[in-house]
């Protein structure tokens, strides 16, 4: 039978020998708390242990130095495709023309595949953040000439954007909601598991009581 059968225990046939139903039905809630527990643990404990050491890195942002580390990127595109950036686009936000950003992708080594530009009557400019850094491309209309710098914070700050989903793409910002979840599971399935044990272990209570008023007085007193 599945550890994760959320069925009741099943009543005793007449004349066998069984718990107690209150009994009965603690040993099956505890059995349920403690699967989603360890299960929900599993899921998010490389996540919670990065969102704890860049809540840490985060937090002390001001004291970690980091030097930005920029480079400079430079091509020309051949005359065909001048041709197409000379044509008007349908709006000024129209990503480039496919075969200009797959030239781009292989000369520079930057995808602006699908991503918004800003067209002016001189050149088109698109903006690529990432998490950790960022970079710029910038394409003469006329000329083909195209320019591009990338800037590198380094990996804290890297893993710092990935705390905050700050351009970090919407496979990560699904993730985020799914690692939420698994968190939330984890608090209420252990905050039910505390309630079962509370009465041998006097503590719990006031350690939970604790953990809830000190956030909340700093909150009040010492937040302007």
């Amino acid at each position: 039978m599945s550890t994760l059968d959320l069925a009741p225990p099943p009543l005793p046939k007449t004349g066998t020998p069984s718990r107690p139903p209150r009994r009965r039905w603690r040993g099956w809630w505890l059995k349920q708390l403690h699967t989603w527990h360890w299960i929900s643990a599993a899921i998010s404990l490389s996540a919670m242990l990065l969102f704890a050491v860049t809540g840490i890195t985060l937090n002390h942002a001001a004291a970690i130095g980091a030097t930005p580390r920029v480079s400079e990127r430079s091509a020309t595109l051949p005359p065909g495709e001048r041709l197409l950036l000379r044509a008007e686009p349908d709006a000024r936000a129209d990503p480039l023309p496919l075969a200009v950003a797959e030239r781009l992708r292989g000369t520079i080594g930057l995808d602006v595949r699908g991503r918004a530009a800003e067209w002016s009557d001189t050149e088109v400019y698109v903006a690529l953040p990432r998490a950790g850094g960022d970079a710029w491309v910038s394409v003469d209309r006329a000329t083909g000439r195209v320019t591009a710098e990338v800037t590198d914070r380094g990996w804290i700050a890297w893993l710092n954007d990935l705390h905050k989903g700050r351009n970090t793409g919407d496979a990560w910002f699904w993730f985020i909601d799914l690692f939420a979840g698994a968190c939330i599971v984890f608090t209420l399935t252990g905050l039910l598991l505390l309630q079962l044990h509370a009465r041998h272990r006097p503590l719990t209570w006031p350690l939970v009581a604790l953990g809830m008023l000190v956030p909340a007085l700093l909150a009040l007193f010492f937040l302007h």
